[in-house]
């Protein structure tokens, strides 16, 4: 079965990566495109998942290379709009384990001015899924209206939300705020153990995945970097192990992670309603997919995340590993 088409909501970021220079008092900056929808939105559309990404898109040097990356990569940018303000500008440093520390230049950027009239002209009847989250759920004054978005497609489609919390440029009180709210507009809620930690501070995993499916959430995935996901559908669960990786750096990794699971679930004809259909084991199998996925993500610099064609099938014994892994 071809996938369906997924609807991806949200900011497209110029990653800009600190570097030595050769001279002193001088800071090298590499500019990559990302951005946690733009990143999903690429993932998905190399994959083979057609990808529709609704952004506000700038005109500036940023906003160019942007729409270059989105669509060689093979990314509908058919309803993208063409903004007036300045592209938003994320600084990046690597840790020694290729974990990044952003710092953000977002003030009345393009990603956040999002209106009512700019979104009334999708249709959501056309999506299988819309997937949003990160910053364009918490910055205003866009953040209502994506919200508004969500609750219109929700009777056509399945919502998927990655919550991404940025601290230092939205204090994390304002997802808090939020979060509850998001869950009952969400089928999947993906996260990673950074973002648990920040939204609920010291609750164990499998407490705060009880407490999402309480709000409305039905399957709850927490990503947790070299320990693999744990994943709870309705309150059954089921830890998957982390694929081998040659890290180069862990930026998109998440981000890869939510394509890979959508794109395995909606090639299975599971997505496109409230999951009615999912079991386990179909959760299972998306998310060691999504797990690969994210491996080859962390073996490139920046967020890059891999071709259909770089994703060779799993041998029988392999799988036989993976989901003995998966078990304990």
């Amino acid at each position: 079965m071809y996938p369906p088409r997924i609807t991806v909501l949200g900011e497209c970021v110029a990653d800009a990566f600190t570097a030595s220079a050769g001279a002193r008092n001088e800071l090298a900056l590499r500019v990559l495109p990302g951005g946690g929808p733009a990143n999903t939105a690429v993932a998905l559309a190399r994959l083979g998942t057609p990808a529709r990404f609704l952004a506000r898109l700038s005109g500036d040097v940023f906003g160019r290379l942007f729409r270059t990356h989105l669509e060689s990569s093979g990314v509908d940018l058919s309803h993208a709009v063409e903004a007036a303000e300045p592209s938003t500008l994320a600084v990046a440093e690597l840790d020694d384990r290729g974990q990044a520390a952003f710092s953000f230049h977002a003030q009345a950027t393009a990603d956040w001015q999002w209106t009512s009239a700019e979104l009334a002209g999708v249709d959501p009847a056309g999506t299988a899924c819309v997937h949003t989250g990160s910053l364009a759920l918490v910055k205003e004054p866009g953040a209502g209206v994506v919200e508004d978005f969500l609750a219109t497609a929700a009777p056509h489609a399945t919502i998927s939300i990655d919550p991404n919390v940025r601290p230092l440029l939205v204090h994390p009180e304002v997802y808090r705020a939020r979060l509850a709210h998001w869950c009952g507009l969400a089928d999947v809620l993906r996260l990673s153990e950074d973002d648990l930690e920040l939204l609920l501070p010291g609750t164990p995993p499998e407490r705060a995945c009880d407490t999402w499916h309480a709000a409305g959430a039905r399957l709850v995935v927490i990503t947790r970097g070299a320990d693999g996901a744990l994943a709870s559908l309705d309150g059954e669960r089921v830890r998957v192990p982390a694929a081998p990786a040659q890290v180069v750096d862990t930026v998109g990794a998440g981000d890869s992670f939510t394509a890979g699971l959508l794109h395995h679930l909606g090639a299975r004809g599971l997505l496109g309603g409230r999951l009615t259909d999912l079991r386990l084991g179909d959760v299972e199998a998306a998310c060691l997919f999504a797990a690969r996925v994210a491996a080859l993500t962390c073996s490139a610099a920046g967020p890059n995340p891999p071709w259909r064609d770089q994703l060779a099938p799993l041998t029988t014994d392999e799988a036989v590993v993976r989901h003995l892994d998966s078990t304990h």
